[in-house]
């Protein structure tokens, strides 16, 4: 194949061209992948279809604008209150900063925008999350929960005051009193101060204390130490127009409150919207994408200058290897478009971690082979009449066996790290098998091609960039053998294999082996969002100021599927939590939970349209009433109706004093509960509060969910803790309503929280990471067990060494802050691939010496191979990777900077010091088929040998005979000539 390609060149490097062309055409249809979820949450995980039942039944959980005001350095006051005594009001909770918020407020709700999409001018109320009229929605209607609007957004409110006397005593009530008794009694429609305001907000709805205040301790609301403002859009679905309307209206909102945070106010503020996150990953992705151009630059620049074979300052252009290692570099990158345009071709998808990872994973194989490759040409010597291409054709003979076992290793091994269920490890795996595929292809083909056009370049003294010019120094006939290989042979190995020295390493890198296993099993589990943060962005403060001063976390719905019955009078006990409800319900059981949050971390009990609905038929309320005479007679009669006609009570008052509908008043009135709007006369009104928590098909309920709030929770550990305890919550819930009559077996109470499908994978990463790892080292052991014609024991020491490698780098991940997660996972199974490279080249250069003893053999593959391997793995890696360390994003500083960085060294530790020895203690022996091989080759060319000499003695006796007489003086010049040709050739069939 190497005589094929180096005899038509050009045509090897068009065709090449037009395969990575045909294959790159699907780039065209590029899909990158920038959902966290579909990143990282596999299509047919448990919280993948719980968030899609719960999606489908229910509306996508709102997209939330959020705003955490503090004053640290404003002094609180205390407060004697007519009715509630003295109380503490921190320097935040103030009322010139009331009113500030409240004009910040008003400036965002007023926001409006020319929108493409809607062909006009929009607005929130085009976006906003409205519970009470979510059809057609005023600027009123949406919901936006912060403080002002325990005044109902109103400045008047605001500056109220009355004098009030209570027992005997005279006093001034204002704003502070309202506020004490709202934020302690969130769902009143009016306070109990003569001020007679209500607690509810401009919208309709309550607005619970811990959604208005933060860093209070102990429910003692008004001397909390920030102020929360959030603003609530729906959640459209991304191919939905008025999702670009609702990521519009977010620009808006971003650019006031930083124009606020920018003209130094009263305040400590911090934001972030719903966009925020996506936004700062893209926002240091692209400023980070010069410090990956900086880092492949390097490598390159570094590829150009190694390659070179250097002899003298005359031969400097004409020596160096700037264009064969540019070829390199393009074979590269052409291996990975053409990997990323077929796999775009039929639809999979690529992300941010495949276009940072796949690169350098490729040229960290690629640029080891063409190191091998290239040195080996440079070191080899041109047999008598063997022409250059011949030579290179030879050559590629004997590496390309040693390239085909890593690249094949390597391919394969993430070939089968495709069967994982993450989605973005699938595709890695997927996209880099088929770059270090189709690399190894363009280095057989391509590369050979260019290194033969470079080859007769040199051969005919041309620069490189100018091929034009020639230099008149000749090449040295001996091949430079560089630096890197004499310090290698003469220093280094001898060192290494020494007696004493082998011992220390063998124990050192053991003891190194167990302390790794033991670390390993302490690395922690998860990432913390703020790590995908860059440094210095407003969401790391924001971040900050949410774990500090709120005081539940997200909420959690408990969703019930189909097949259970609640209009029975067993269903509703087994769900309600009042008078006459089972011990052991739905709702209690997660109340008992919210008794012991640090266990459960559950912190505010669910709400029960249940037991809501059973108030709502309390014949003692207004709220269920019927029309007693009209055109309506017999029918529902809402609480806003005032006429006389609606006196009777849709249920009467049982014996027992428990109240439960039958089956028919059950479903009679339920349609009308949910469609109730809350208001002073009924505030058991279901619409806003339950209207999209039950679901009713063709009369039957069909899903439900009840909702109740996390305790604070911090980072991965505790997200990944509440799930868990959450379905453990949820698994007893099922098991309990199982086992009322008429419950479907395939009934299931189910706990959904957005967050869900980003921590669900850190309760299978580690078995799936074990999966994955050993799906990658299956092949290399067989593929190298295979091509060293079953060599078991090489197969099993490659083995070893790759899972010490392994292992050692999870361990030092501990020691270095790195937690275990997808993203550690990709560079695990990287480090699997780059370690092939670091350790399959010395174990078959190990196997096919013919040395006499173990030690000679290890200092020969590590003095020949070992260079090589240095030069072209350790070497190219390293300032790539250095580089990376000035990247702005935390994710990449840590998991590709430090964790590549731990991968190479490592790599390079045990592959140029561990393996050596292990192989001079427990290395194959001489492999007898190479030295039958050699004994051939050498009896082979003994015979060239003496046939040539005798065709040179028989060709001398007859130019003697023909050349004696008076010109026989003028011959002797000739006779001269043909010894010293007879003593060249003899010296050089002798060398070879």
């Amino acid at each position: 194949m190497g005589n094929h390609h180096r005899s038509w060149p050009l045509t090897v490097l068009l065709l090449s061209a037009i395969i990575v062309a045909i294959f790159s055409v699907g780039l065209k249809d590029i899909r990158l992948s920038t959902d966290p979820v579909e990143l990282w949450s596999a299509p047919n995980s448990r919280a993948r279809q719980e968030k899609e039942f719960h999606d489908t039944h229910f509306d996508p959980f709102f997209r939330t604008n959020q705003l955490i005001l503090t004053a640290p350095s404003r002094k609180g006051h205390i407060y004697d209150s007519l009715l509630f005594g003295p109380q503490n009001f921190s320097g935040i909770v103030s009322k010139d900063l009331i009113i500030e918020l409240l004009t910040l407020q008003k400036r965002i709700q007023n926001i409006e925008f020319w929108s493409e999409d809607l062909n006009r001018v929009a607005s929130l109320k085009d976006v906003c999350f409205a519970p009470l009229n979510p059809t057609n929605s005023s600027l009123t209607d949406c919901a936006v929960n912060s403080l002002p609007q325990y005044f109902q957004n109103s400045l008047e409110n605001i500056n109220a005051k009355v004098n009030m006397t209570s027992l005997g005593v005279t006093k001034e009530v204002d704003w502070r009193d309202h506020l004490i008794y709202c934020l302690n009694s969130p769902l009143s429609f009016k306070d109990i101060t003569d001020l007679g305001m209500s607690c509810m907000a401009d919208y309709g709805a309550p607005v619970f204390s811990f959604l208005a205040v933060g860093g209070y301790k102990n429910e003692d609301y008004t001397n909390a130490q920030a102020l929360i403002m959030t603003f609530s859009l729906n959640n459209f679905p991304r191919n939905d127009p008025k999702f670009k309307v609702a990521m519009q209206w977010e620009t808006e909102f971003l650019k006031i409150v930083q124009e606020y945070q920018n003209d130094p106010p009263a305040t400590s503020p911090s934001h972030m919207a719903e966009r925020s996150l996506e936004d700062e990953i893209n926002r240091t992705t692209a400023e980070d994408i010069p410090i990956f151009m900086i880092s492949y630059a390097v490598i390159f620049v570094y590829i150009a200058v190694a390659l070179g074979e250097y002899s003298s300052w005359k031969r400097i252009l004409v020596d160096s290897k700037f264009l064969v290692g540019l070829g390199g570099i393009l074979v590269v990158g052409c291996s990975v478009l053409a990997s990323m345009g077929f796999y775009s071709w039929i639809g999979i998808p690529s992300s941010l971690v495949i276009l940072q990872v796949v690169p350098f994973l490729v040229l960290a194989v690629g640029a080891d082979n063409i190191f091998i490759f290239v040195l080996e040409y440079q070191r080899d010597v041109r047999k008598p009449g063997e022409k250059r291409e011949e030579q290179i054709g030879r050559v590629l003979g004997n590496v390309a066996p040693s390239m085909l076992l890593c690249s094949l290793s390597e391919s394969v091994c993430f070939f089968l790290g495709a069967l994982s269920t993450m989605p973005a490890v699938k595709s890695f795996a997927l996209y880099a098998a088929l770059a270090v595929l189709m690399d190894f292809v363009l280095q057989m083909t391509a590369f050979v091609a260019l290194l033969s056009l470079d080859a007769r370049r040199q051969d005919n003294n041309r620069c490189e960039l100018f091929c034009c010019v020639k230099v008149s120094t000749r090449r040295p006939k001996k091949p430079n053998e560089g630096f890197l290989l004499p310090f290698m042979r003469k220093y280094y190995a001898p060192v290494l294999l020494n007696r004493y020295t082998r011992i220390i390493v063998m124990l050192v890198f053991i003891f190194i082996f167990c302390g790794s296993l033991f670390l390993m099993f302490h690395v922690t589990v998860g990432l913390d969002q703020e790590l995908a943060m860059p440094k210095g962005s407003y969401m790391l403060t924001y971040f900050q100021y949410l774990y500090k001063y709120f005081e539940v976390g997200v909420p959690v719905y408990f969703v019930t599927t189909r097949g259970f019955n609640f209009t029975t009078r067993a269903g509703m006990n087994a769900t309600c939590s009042s008078v006459g409800c089972d011990q052991f319900s739905l709702t209690q059981k997660i109340q008992y939970a919210t008794n012991y949050p640090e266990l459960s971390y559950l912190a505010i009990p669910s709400n029960s349209w249940v037991d809501d609905f059973i108030d709502w038929l309390n014949p003692g309320s207004k709220c269920c009433r019927l029309y007693t005479s009209g055109p309506n007679i017999g029918q529902f009669c809402p609480a806003t109706e005032t006429k006389y006609t609606c006196y009777r009570r849709c249920m009467t008052l049982s014996l027992d004093g428990v109240i439960r509908p039958n089956v028919e008043t059950f479903n009679r009135f339920l349609p009308h509960f949910l469609s109730n709007r809350p208001d002073l006369q009924c505030p058991k009104g279901g619409l806003g509060a339950y209207d999209k928590a039950v679901v009713i098909e063709n009369g039957e309920i069909i899903a439900t969910r009840f909702m109740a709030y996390h305790t604070p929770v911090t980072n991965s550990q505790e997200f990944t803790a509440a799930l868990e305890r959450a379905r453990e919550l949820a698994d007893n819930i099922t098991k309990g309503m199982r086992k009322i009559p008429g419950t479907s077996p395939d009934f299931e109470v189910f706990p959904y929280t957005v967050t869900n499908v980003f921590y669900e994978q850190y309760l299978t990463i580690v078995p799936e990471g074990l999966f994955n790892i050993s799906m990658c080292l299956l092949p290399t052991f067989v593929v190298c067990c295979l091509l060293l014609g079953l060599d078991l024991r090489s197969g099993l020491l490659n083995l070893i060494t790759i899972i010490m490698i392994t292992v050692d780098t999870v361990g030092i991940m501990t020691l270095w802050g790195i937690d275990y997660n997808a993203v550690a996972l990709i560079n695990l199974v990287t480090a699997v691939g780059i370690s092939v490279e670091f350790v399959s080249h010395m174990t078959r250069s190990f196997a096919l010496s013919t040395k006499p003893t173990h030690v000679e053999r290890a200092k020969e593959a590590t003095a020949n191979m070992g260079s090589a391997v240095f030069a072209g793995v350790a070497m190219t890696n390293l300032p790539g990777i250095i580089v990376l360390a000035f990247a702005k994003a935390q994710l990449i500083q840590i998991f590709f900077f430090r964790l590549n960085l731990i991968i190479t060294l490592l790599g390079m530790a045990h592959g140029l010091v561990f393996l050596p020895v292990l192989l001079s203690f427990f290395g194959p022996g001489v492999n007898k088929a190479v030295l039958l091989q050699m004994q051939q080759d050498k009896a082979r060319a003994k015979k060239e040998l003496e046939m040539r000499n005798q065709a040179y003695e028989n060709m001398s006796y007859e130019d003697n005979e023909m050349k004696q007489g008076p010109e026989s003086a003028s011959t002797t010049a000739p006779k001269d000539d043909s010894r010293a040709s007879k003593t060249h050739q003899e010296g050089a069939i002798t060398h070879f």
